[in-house]
């Protein structure tokens, strides 16, 4: 079933930020690719793309704001930001939506999420909901640690090596005053 989205790039810090919208809310979010990587993705994702009308265009200018807001560094509650996660399994959908409820500068473990979830061992699932999180920033994966305090992972296999990924996930913790050391430092 081909979706109509309407989609937005911002600049950001680490370069540019795709943002896609669905009648339903913001489908997808990215950095660290391209226009068209980003557009492909989606298609394939959602089952092939089509233009977005009205009510696509209000939920990404909706979430416009609050997006340039959180490039910039600024605290801002994105949590009233409609959000599409319907193409996403059960599971995913768990993880994300008690993930979008950490605050700006609190950090989780992934057993914690786990917990919050009512899946107590199911930590290892909870990193790979994650690795799979569709709209980065707005549902701030980057805000959840490994239980010994350290970094632990980030940004899935999409983009970058595990070090890049590691640099970014660190600096978005520092602008909201956290600084997560990396295991072995």
């Amino acid at each position: 079933m081909v979706r109509s989205i309407s989609f937005t790039t911002f600049a950001g810090p680490w370069g540019p930020y795709h943002l896609a919208a669905t009648d339903r809310g913001i489908v997808a979010g990215e950095w660290l690719t391209t226009e068209d990587a980003f557009l492909s993705g989606l298609a394939a994702r959602l089952g092939g793309l089509a233009e977005g009308g009205d009510d696509e265009t209000r939920r990404l200018d909706a979430a416009g704001p609050v997006v340039e807001a959180l490039l910039r560094g600024e605290t801002v509650d994105g949590s009233d930001i409609e959000i599409d996660l319907d193409d996403r399994p059960a599971w995913d959908r768990r993880v994300l939506e008690a993930v979008r409820q950490l605050g700006w500068g609190e950090t989780a473990s992934y057993g914690g999420i786990a917990r919050r979830i009512g899946a107590p061992r199911a930590a290892r699932a909870v990193g790979g909901a994650l690795g799979r999180n569709p709209i980065t920033l707005l549902i701030p994966c980057h805000r959840v640690i490994a239980g010994d305090g350290t970094l632990g992972g980030y940004g899935g296999e999409g983009w970058g090596d595990r070090d890049e990924q590691l640099t970014l996930k660190a600096a978005l913790l520092r602008r909201e005053g956290r600084t997560v050391r990396r295991r072995g430092v």
